[in-house]
């Protein structure tokens, strides 16, 4: 039997019995609730069924601006108002001075789809950052330029933006095998003390949220990206690094081969997609 508290008078209490369902109105639950009983193993299929279905559409390759809001979209599509282009204009007038003796500004066009590669001289792999670095230290014979630096960052916004709308194109490099191998480890390995993988959010969960911000798919279309939450420009290093950070990991030092393996990693699995670079994100 249901009991129900009363109250009976100041300080007092006592159960009384709750009042039981009339006899018509079980005959009608019961009526009501054995076809739906009935369904629920199909009802649990189909359930499972949209479920796949939408881990199917997940496979289609969306880049991080299909996850923005509309707002946004049309902040980066339009170049007067992408803040990006503050160090896109910085850029050009850094290249007419220091890069012009050696490279024609036309000639950077899908430059940035084909990075990393391997240098030459090395033998190593190298961002496009990483280049632009070493460019000044081989030829200007200046010392490098700092990683998140607002020079680096001006040369890197300005010899991106020829390349947007290309498709990013890795190099057929058999040496960055083993590049790509070591990124591919790195994007399955928990980190942290949250004990989390890139993988578990960019390849199983986009499109969800997690602290109010939308997971993408972390294809590199984009980068350098001026962020809204940093109001600032910003490498894909900068990000990952941001990332490392929200599981409570410590992040590798700038410029480490991990970053350049992860990088070299990711542009492969988004080859094909075109470059919508600077990008602008939340």
């Amino acid at each position: 039997m249901n009991w129900q508290w009363r109250a009976q008078g100041p300080g007092r209490q006592t159960r009384q019995a709750a009042p039981a369902v009339p006899s018509g109105w079980r005959q009608v639950l019961r009526r009501v609730l054995r076809p739906i009983l009935r369904l629920a193993p199909l009802l649990a299929l189909v359930a499972g069924l949209l479920s796949a279905v939408s881990v199917w559409a997940d496979d289609v390759r969306r880049p991080g601006s299909a996850y923005m809001s509309p707002a946004t979209q049309a902040l980066q599509r339009d170049d007067t108002q992408n803040p990006a282009f503050l160090w896109v204009r910085d850029g050009e007038q850094r290249f007419a001075a220091q890069c012009a003796g050696c490279h024609v500004a036309a000639d950077m066009r899908g430059v940035a789809a084909r990075y990393p590669a391997i240098d030459a001289r090395t033998g190593q792999a190298l961002t496009l950052a990483g280049r632009i670095r070493s460019c000044h230290e081989r030829h200007l014979r200046q010392p490098a330029p700092g990683w998140e630096s607002e020079p680096l960052l001006a040369l890197l916004a300005f010899v991106t933006l020829p390349s947007r709308g290309m498709p990013i194109t890795p190099p057929a490099d058999a040496r960055l095998d083993a590049v790509r191998a070591a990124g591919e480890a790195l994007w399955r390995q928990p980190f942290g003390q949250l004990g989390l993988a890139c993988a578990q959010c960019h390849d199983r969960l986009p499109g969800q949220r997690l602290a109010g911000s939308t997971i993408p798919q972390a294809h590199p279309t984009g980068y350098p990206i001026y962020r809204l939450e940093w109001q600032g420009l910003g490498t894909l290093q900068r990000r990952m690094r941001g990332c490392l950070t929200a599981v409570r990991a410590e992040p590798f030092d700038e410029g480490a081969p991990q970053w350049v393996a992860l990088e070299a990693m990711l542009m492969r699995r988004a080859a094909g997609m075109p470059l919508d670079a600077p990008g602008v994100r939340p």
